[in-house]
């Protein structure tokens, strides 16, 4: 097993992709502790989960709201008790508000952003100060389409996937002498229960073409979560020692091959950066 004994936490991980990276990290050996909003569907996915459990491995479950300082604070807590703190992944995130932008709702955005953007923060002011002291830790942020494409209606996400990856980068620069790598990861379209919100909020407010590429998902398939969750055990184990401060996408990147670019991965490739003319073959005057 590839983490066996490794001490990891996961948020968001009572559904959806972070569901599935319960699941991968438990098959490969770790012991886990995630979080969710609510109580009632922490404890139903821990109670599916425990008897998959292999002998001494832990599992531990808490309620927690991410943008609270204290509610981490206590879920940090939680995971401590399975000893040191290896591997971090946040995966607890909302697409906000779903609509024209001058429409949108401030108490929305802000919202939006205190679960995206100060909730992986505080994850990670945590992470740190529990993986420093050790010299080693591994750290996984989920990101999604919204950091590298333009997402019209749906400004809060868009905004706030596009800042988890530049934190990303910032935190493993600033660890980087500390052992800890930080990456991001893009898990690619999902069927989860954000498609259903877009479904939901309709062509009209979510923009007919969002609409109709959700709808496909829904009824014909997306990609499958196995494969973030596959990429983020990847980046906690041994393969992924070396990489960090990148955002990687789990459908088109060949990170299972990442060891014969090790050269290349240590400049700017996979990450956020300024387009200048050069780069197009083209140089405006000064």
């Amino acid at each position: 097993m590839k983490l066996s004994g490794l001490n990891t936490l996961v948020t968001g991980g009572s559904q959806g992709l972070g569901r599935h990276i319960v699941e991968a990290f438990l098959a490969e050996g770790a012991h886990v502790t995630f979080c969710a909003r609510t109580a009632e569907d922490v404890e139903r996915t821990r109670a599916e989960l425990a008897p998959r459990l292999a002998p001494g491995q832990q599992l531990a479950a808490i309620a927690c709201d991410v943008s609270d300082p204290a509610s981490v604070a206590a879920l940090f807590a939680r995971a401590a008790a399975f000893g040191p703190l290896d591997v971090v992944v946040n995966n607890a995130g909302i697409y906000g508000p779903i609509g024209p932008t001058e429409e949108l709702d401030l108490a929305e955005w802000n919202r939006t952003w205190a679960i995206n953007v100060t909730g992986v923060l505080l994850c990670c002011q945590h992470a740190a100060r529990a993986m420093k002291p050790r010299h080693a830790g591994r750290i996984v942020n989920i990101s999604g389409g919204g950091a590298t494409n333009p997402m019209p209606r749906l400004v809060s996400y868009a905004a706030t996937k596009a800042a988890v990856v530049r934190l990303t980068e910032t935190l493993a620069e600033e660890y980087r002498a500390d052992g800890i790598t930080v990456n991001a990861v893009a898990p690619g379209a999902l069927r989860t229960r954000m498609t259903q919100q877009v479904l939901a909020a309709g062509p009209e407010r979510a923009g007919a073409d969002f609409y109709a590429k959700n709808k496909k998902w829904s009824e014909e398939g997306a990609v499958d979560p196995r494969l973030a969750a596959a990429l983020c055990v990847w980046l906690a184990g041994p393969e992924g020692a070396a990489v960090t401060g990148k955002l990687i996408s789990a459908q088109w990147d060949p990170w299972r091959d990442f060891a014969q670019f090790q050269a290349e991965l240590k400049g700017d490739i996979y990450t956020l950066r300024r387009i200048v003319p050069e780069d197009r073959g083209r140089k405006f005057p000064a």
